[in-house]
């Protein structure tokens, strides 16, 4: 029996068995791609999360007649906080202004109003990583102790909830995460198990003529490889379908969705490579151990 190249073996399985190639790759490729579903779910959560962080901010209403001056020195010093991405100064004039405009339900209220009652206010916005409760809340303990400041208010129960958010999201991502990872394993494990029996007498054949475990094991992997590779293919193919048809017809909410990037889509395809060799390593290593 001549021997050939693992490559050029792992080759002849796709020619001799078409159909178990190719029911391999499909199973492969739509593992992977309940997978990617998940990444993607998990991805444009993430995305709604971040939306909603660009909203925490600490609002700091300033006592009336306080100087000008007073107020620009403070917003510099405010400015100048590690935490803090942008200050700005919100006047009496233009918290009323806002509230006519936002409040419609009041709008003839604050019209017939013959004194402004709201207070001027300095608006923090907070840096990505730091809008978090405690980075707020420590934020506001340090504004609080200017003299000027009537009252510090970061809504404390809304970025608390928040967090938990995006905890619960991170544990539940990497437990459904590995899980789905481990169903690819074992379903990669199992087609190629079944290439492996189907390919028993062969095996010995290869044994009888002086081949290695090593050169045995080789074509195995190759094809455990590029059927990992096919179907991290096959994957991506499906879920840029699905998102196209979803955000087709989710109208204004499709607009906001986000696709994979390039790494994202190259890590796919690694990840089939990796689960597709070693679900093979462990399948064809169990083989030669009882032969």
């Amino acid at each position: 029996m001549r021997l050939t190249t693992p490559l050029g073996e792992a080759l002849k399985t796709f020619r001799r068995a078409p159909l178990l190639s190719g029911l391999s790759v499909a199973t492969i490729g739509f593992s992977l791609f309940t997978i990617g579903l998940f990444g993607l779910v998990a991805l444009n959560f993430r995305q709604t999360l971040r939306t909603l962080a660009e909203r925490v901010e600490v609002v700091a209403f300033v006592l009336r007649g306080t100087p000008t001056e007073t107020i620009t020195a403070a917003s510099q010093d405010i400015q100048a906080f590690p935490e803090v991405l942008e200050v700005q100064y919100v006047s009496e004039e233009q918290a009323l202004s806002r509230a006519r405009e936002e409040l419609v339900e009041f709008k003839e209220a604050y019209r017939d109003l013959e004194t402004n009652p709201l207070p001027a206010s300095l608006e923090i916005r907070l840096k990505e990583g730091f809008r978090d409760a405690g980075s707020a809340q420590g934020v506001a303990e340090r504004i609080r102790g200017f003299a000027f400041i009537d009252d510090v208010r970061y809504g404390r129960d809304w970025v608390q909830r928040l967090d938990r958010l995006r905890t619960m999201a991170a544990v539940v991502g990497l437990v459904i995460g590995l899980a789905f990872a481990i169903v690819a394993m074992v379903i990669i494990g199992v087609t190629i198990r079944m290439t492996v029996l189907q390919r028993a007498h062969e095996i010995a054949i290869m044994r009888l003529v002086g081949a290695t475990n090593r050169y045995i094991r080789g074509p195995f992997l190759l094809e455990g490889g590029i059927k990992g590779v096919l179907g991290g293919l096959l994957a991506v193919l499906m879920c840029w379908i699905t998102f196209a048809v979803f955000r087709s017809t989710a109208g204004e909410l499709g607009g906001s969705l986000v696709f994979f990037h390039a790494a994202h889509l190259g890590l796919i395809v690694l990840f089939g490579l990796g689960i597709g060799l070693l679900g093979s390593l462990l399948s064809v290593g169990r083989h030669l151990r009882h032969v």
